[in-house]
C-alpha cells in the first residue's frame, strides 16, 4: 500500500471543481462512502506489519479528518451560492404596482347560522351545545329509537365502540337540556353531525338545527305559525308551505314541512326542507317532564339544505371544496 499527500492534493483539485450539492454528494461517497477510497485504504492495514499498522492508520485518520472538513466547507459555499442565486431570482421590482388587498368573507354557513340564531334569541329562545362524540342513551334510547332502527346500522353510522358513536342528530343535546334543566324550556341547538353517505345531496357530515320548547298549554298549532314564521324570515320572501304527516320515533304527532318552489327545470315542485312534532310522551316520561303539566314540540332542520334552497346552489359538497370563487359570491 502506498499512499502520500498527492493524495490530498488531488482529492483538493476535484473538490474546487465542484458546484453542486449532487456533484458534493457524488465525491462523498468516492472517498467515505462504504466502499470508498479510505474504506479501501482502511482493509489494505491488514496486509502490513504490527509496526507500519500503527503509523499508516494514524496519517488515514488525518487524510479522512481531511476530507470531511473540506466537504463540510464546501457544503456551506453551495449553500450560500444557493441562497444568492435565489435572491437574485426572486428580485423585487419596486416599479410594479401594488397588489390589490382582498377582503374575507363569511362563510355562507356562517350566515345563515347567524340568521338563525337573531330570529330565535329575538323569541326568547336560548342557545345550548352538546358533544359531538356521544352515546347510544342520548343519541338513540332516550329518543325512542328502536334497537331496530334503520339509523343504527352500522352502514349509516359512524360507530366508535359499540356503545360510543359520531352523533347522527343534535337531537341529543336536547335530552342532555332536559337532563340538567327544569322546564319551561325554550332552546336551539346546532352543530355538525355525522351519517355515512357521500353524494351531490349528502355528505358524511354536515350542520343540523333542533329546536325544544316545553311549557303549559303548548299545541301543534304553536309549532305552525313558529315554523311558519321562521321560514318566511330565513328566505326573505314569502315562501308557500305545507305540513304533511311523517314518522319520527321522538315525535307525536309528527310532521314535514314543504316549501313551493321552481327546480332547475323550472318546474313547479313541493319540496321537503324540516320535519317537526309534538315530543312522544315516552320521551317526556324518560326525562321525568310531567305529561299532566307540561308539552313540547320539537323541530329539526339542515342547515346546509335551506341554504342550498336559500341560493340556488345545486352541490352541496360545495360548501367544503374551500373554492374561493364559490365562496366570494357570499360577501
Amino acid at each position: 500500500m502506498f499512499f502520500d499527500h498527492s493524495f490530498l492534493i488531488k482529492f483538493e483539485k476535484k473538490i474546487n471543481k465542484i458546484t453542486t450539492w449532487k456533484e458534493l454528494d457524488t465525491l462523498r461517497i468516492q472517498y467515505l462512502g462504504k466502499k470508498g477510497y479510505i474504506f479501501h485504504l482502511m482493509q489494505s492495514l491488514k496486509q502490513v506489519s504490527k509496526e507500519k499498522k500503527k503509523q499508516l492508520g494514524l496519517k488515514i485518520n488525518f487524510f479522512k479528518n481531511f476530507i470531511k472538513n473540506k466537504i463540510r466547507l464546501k457544503k456551506n459555499k453551495i449553500d450560500v451560492l444557493d441562497v444568492q442565486n435565489e435572491l437574485q431570482k426572486s428580485s423585487i421590482d419596486v416599479t410594479l404596482p401594488g397588489r390589490g388587498a382582498y377582503f374575507g368573507s363569511l362563510h355562507p354557513i356562517t350566515v345563515a347560522i347567524g340568521d338563525i340564531e337573531n330570529f330565535f334569541l329575538n323569541l326568547g329562545f336560548s342557545i345550548t351545545s352538546g358533544p359531538e362524540i356521544e352515546d347510544v342513551y342520548h343519541n338513540f334510547d332516550a329518543l325512542n329509537i328502536p334497537i331496530n332502527h334503520p339509523a343504527r346500522n352500522q352502514n349509516d353510522t359512524f360507530w366508535i365502540n359499540k356503545k360510543i358513536l359520531l352523533r347522527t342528530q343534535t337531537s341529543s343535546v336536547q335530552i342532555r337540556a332536559m337532563e340538567r334543566r327544569q322546564p319551561p324550556i325554550r332552546m336551539i341547538s346546532y352543530g355538525k353531525v355525522y351519517r355515512n353517505d357521500y353524494d351531490s345531496t349528502h355528505t358524511p357530515m354536515f350542520h343540523q338545527l333542533e329546536g325544544l320548547v316545553i311549557e303549559k298549554n303548548l299545541n301543534f298549532s304553536n309549532l305552525k305559525y313558529l315554523l311558519f314564521n321562521f321560514i318566511q324570515n330565513f328566505f326573505k320572501k314569502k315562501v308557500k308551505t305545507r305540513f304533511r304527516s311523517a314518522y319520527f320515533p321522538f315525535t307525536l304527532p309528527s310532521a314535514e314541512i314543504d316549501i313551493f318552489r321552481k327546480n332547475d327545470d323550472k318546474k313547479s315542485e313541493w319540496l321537503e326542507i324540516l320535519g317537526c312534532g309534538m315530543v312522544h310522551p315516552n320521551v317526556l316520561k324518560e326525562m321525568g317532564v310531567k305529561n299532566n303539566l307540561y308539552s313540547a314540540f320539537a323541530f329539526g332542520i339542515g342547515i346546509e339544505r335551506i341554504i342550498m334552497l336559500r341560493y340556488g346552489i345545486i352541490d352541496l359538497r360545495s360548501f367544503f371544496q374551500n373554492d374561493l370563487s364559490f365562496l366570494q359570491q357570499f360577501k
